[in-house]
C-alpha cells in the first residue's frame, strides 16, 4: 500500500515533486550542501542524463499477472532491490534524521547504509531499526589518519549489529563544492558527529571563505590509503567489505582481488571530480569485469522506477538511491521517507509489467537500446 504524507494541500505524486516541495523546508545552506556537485556539477547532471539516455524495448504478451521484485544482497533479504545510500548530516532536514530514514528503510524491507558523518550515532540507529532484525543495515566507513578512530569505528558497528563495511574510496581530498564553500558550510550549533563524539572536542571548524567539511576532510581523512590498507581494515572485524566509488573496471578486479564481496559503482553522486563518468555509463564493464565473483550496485542519479529497471537490466543487483530519501525527509520525516520508497517500488512493479518482466531475472540487457557511441 502506499504510504502518502499527511499534508492534504500538496502530496508528491514522484521523486521531483517532492525536490520541489522540499526547498520549502530546508534553509538555502542546507539545500545547496545536499543538492550540490562539484565544479561546474557536469557529472552531476550526467548522471540523470545517462539514464535518459538509455532505452527500453518491452516484451510484450508476457504473463505479468503475478509480479516479485524481491531479492537478495549479500545474503540478506530486501523487498525491492534498493538501499539508501550514505549521506552525511540527515538531522539538517528533520530532528530525527538517520534514526528516521533507519526506521522507513527497515519498515519497507529495504537496505540503509549509514554515514560515518552522520548526526545520529551507530548506537541509536541499530536500536531503532532492531525492531526489524531481518534488516540490511551497512557502515559507511573512512579511513582516518588515526587509525585507532577507525578500529573504534569498525568495533562500535560490529557490535551494534551491521552486517557489512562500505568503504567509500573516491574521496582521498574533498571535491571543490563551490556553493558549499560560498555558503562556508558549517553545521549549526546543536548539531555533531554522532559517531566521532570519541574524539575530544572535535568540531567542523573553518577558515573565511571555506567549506567547514573541506578542513574536516584535510585534517581528518587519509590521502595516503592505498589498496594495502585493505587488508588491515578487513581484519578488524568479520564484516564483509563492500567498496564504494568503483568507475573503472581494472579497479572492479583489484577491489575483487583484495577482498570485496560487493562493489558499489559510484561517483559520489557527482560531488567529487567534475567530469567523471557517469555511474550508469561505468557499470556494464565493470559487470563484465568481475564475471559474477561479486554483486554489483549502482549508485547515482536513480530517480523513477524505470531507472532501476534499466540498472538491472545492466547488470546491477540492486541500486542506493541518496537525495530524494533527503527530500522526503525534509517534507514530512520518516513518514516522506517511506512515501519515497514506496513511489520507487511501485513504478518499480508498473515498468516491470509494461516491459514483460515477472520477476528480478526476467530483466536482462536485451531489454535495452543503448546510444550508439
Amino acid at each position: 500500500m502506499t504510504v502518502v504524507p499527511n499534508d492534504h494541500r500538496f502530496q508528491p505524486i514522484n521523486l521531483f515533486e517532492y525536490e520541489k516541495l522540499a526547498k520549502e523546508h530546508l534553509c538555502q545552506m542546507t539545500l545547496d550542501y545536499y543538492s550540490s556537485g562539484a565544479w561546474d556539477e557536469v557529472t552531476l547532471q550526467d548522471n540523470r542524463a545517462a539514464f535518459k539516455r538509455v532505452k527500453l524495448r518491452p516484451r510484450v504478451l508476457v504473463d505479468v499477472s503475478d509480479r516479485n521484485l524481491t531479492t537478495s544482497i549479500l545474503g540478506q533479504p530486501l523487498q525491492l532491490p534498493l538501499l539508501i545510500a550514505p549521506m552525511a548530516f540527515q538531522c539538517l532536514a528533520h530532528p530525527e534524521g538517520e534514526v528516521a530514514t533507519a526506521l522507513a528503510a527497515a519498515s519497507a524491507g529495504v537496505g540503509m547504509i549509514l554515514s560515518t558523518m552522520a548526526t545520529k550515532s551507530i548506537e541509536e540507529v541499530a536500536t531503532a531499526s532492531d525492531k526489524f532484525p531481518d534488516s540490511l543495515r551497512w557502515f559507511q566507513l573512512y579511513i582516518h589518519k588515526d587509525r585507532g578512530l577507525t578500529r573504534a569505528l569498525v568495533e562500535k558497528a560490529y557490535k551494534a549489529g551491521y552486517k557489512a563495511l562500505c568503504l567509500t574510496v573516491d574521496a582521498p581530498v574533498l571535491g571543490q563544492r563551490e556553493r558549499d564553500r560560498r555558503n562556508e558550510f558549517a553545521l549549526p550549533p546543536d548539531l555533531h558527529l554522532a559517531n566521532l563524539a570519541i574524539i575530544s572536542g572535535l568540531d567542523i571548524s573553518h577558515e573565511k571563505g571555506e567549506s567547514g567539511l573541506f578542513t574536516y576532510f584535510a585534517q581528518q581523512l587519509n590521502p595516503a590509503v592505498t589498496w594495502d590498507d585493505l587488508e588491515w581494515l578487513q581484519s578488524l572485524s568479520p564484516l564483509p567489505l563492500v567498496i564504494k566509488g568503483i568507475l573503472r573496471g581494472d579497479d572492479a578486479v583489484r577491489a575483487v582481488e583484495y577482498g570485496a564481496k560487493a562493489i558499489v559503482v559510484s561517483n559520489h553522486g557527482g560531488r567529487q571530480l567534475d567530469g567523471a563518468i557517469a555511474s550508469l555509463d561505468a557499470l556494464a564493464e565493470i559487470v563484465a569485469a568481475v564475471d559474477g565473483k561479486v554483486e554489483v550496485l549502482l549508485d547515482g542519479g536513480i530517480r523513477r522506477g524505470t531507472d532501476i529497471l534499466k540498472a538491472l537490466a545492466l547488470g546491477a543487483k540492486a541500486v542506493l538511491i541518496g537525495r530524494p530519501i533527503l527530500w522526503g525527509l525534509a517534507v514530512a520525516g520518516q513518514v516522506g521517507v517511506s512515501h519515497v520508497i514506496s513511489l520507487l517500488q511501485d513504478e518499480l512493479n508498473l515498468g516491470m509489467a509494461l516491459s514483460g518482466c515477472a520477476k528480478l531475472q526476467d530483466i536482462d540487457p536485451s531489454l535495452l537500446a543503448l546510444p550508439r557511441l
